[in-house]
């Protein structure tokens, strides 16, 4: 399955907290990457990781040639050319760096946002950058939009301070773009808002097509009332998985499993073929990237993705 993102990386503070190192990535069979990549270690405001880290919100860096990303060359033979960071706070320390690495295929559809308040209108957002790869006329369309509070994925996840999840955005009423998105085979739309000590909210934004998706499985996880464990509030799945709806039904104990080490730590995760997933219960369902929304210290939500 041909996939919208290529590259997903994981860079964490050193011992020193003063630098940022390769935690995990996936990398399909970019091997040559993948290698250099290990190598690297990051400063406050160097390369990619970096300047999300000093910026405190996402980044979205859509050519690298001229720019402060430092692995230009090696991406290049990879066939990458746009780069998305997403940086995970706890107040105003750094927990992590997600990074999202796409390509140039022709056929490359799909989009990923980042939404900041908009600097002439109260309570609205508008597209601070973004990636769309081959959706020219529906980025054109995005970049000139101002979206209120409480309306589409963007304005929902601003509203309700959590993760938004719509599975056909086509017919969604309150979602702006439905007719561009019904029209380019996007889908799928998935809302994270992030977080850190400024009162400037960003959300960033994934748009999934069928052609391209975004990943096989998206889930959101949210603690119980009690908070002593994590539910499945929702799940989307581009094919049908017994497995993983089974998991679904499961609930989540801090510290077990993928999702629970990511409760503990605060730090988001990559599985792969040869870790424990999710339970000991259920090994190796799928290879998962799993995202912490955290507010003020408190895990509010996470987010996974299934490839």
């Amino acid at each position: 399955m041909k996939t919208f993102i290529k590259v997903t990386e994981i860079w964490v503070p050193d011992k020193t907290r003063t630098h940022l190192e390769f935690g995990s990535g996936l990398y399909g069979d970019l091997n040559d990457f993948k290698a250099d990549s290990a190598q690297q270690k990051f400063a406050y405001n160097e390369g990619l990781p970096g300047k999300a880290w000093a910026e405190g919100h996402p980044i979205v860096l859509n050519q690298f040639e001229h720019s402060y990303f430092k692995r230009t060359l090696s991406a290049q033979n990879a066939g990458l050319n746009c780069g998305i960071a997403l940086p995970i706070f706890s107040g105003e320390f750094l927990m992590a760096v997600v990074v999202f690495l796409c390509g140039d295929d022709e056929d490359h559809a799909g989009a990923i946002e980042v939404w900041s308040r908009s600097e002439t209108m109260e309570n609205t957002l508008s597209i601070m950058d973004g990636y769309y790869g081959t959706l020219k006329h529906f980025e054109t369309i995005s970049r000139e939009l101002s979206v209120p509070k409480n309306q589409g994925i963007a304005g929902l996840a601003w509203e309700t301070g959590m993760p938004i999840l719509i599975e056909d955005l086509g017919k969604a009423d309150n979602f702006i773009r439905a007719k561009e998105a019904q029209l380019e085979g996007i889908t799928v739309g998935i809302s994270i808002p992030v977080y850190n000590h400024h009162e400037v909210p960003y959300i960033m934004a994934f748009l999934s097509a069928k052609s391209t998706p975004i990943a096989k499985r998206i889930q959101l996880w949210i603690p119980n009332k009690e908070g002593n464990q994590l539910i499945c509030q929702q799940g989307f799945s581009k094919d049908a998985n017994d497995l993983a709806a089974i998991f679904e039904t499961l609930p989540v104990t801090k510290g077990v499993g993928a999702l629970g080490r990511v409760w503990l730590t605060g730090i988001p995760i990559i599985t792969g073929d040869n870790e424990t997933n999710y339970t000991p219960e259920l090994n190796n369902l799928s290879t998962m990237l799993a995202i912490p929304v955290i507010e003020q210290g408190h895990l509010k939500a996470i987010v996974s993705f299934l490839f």
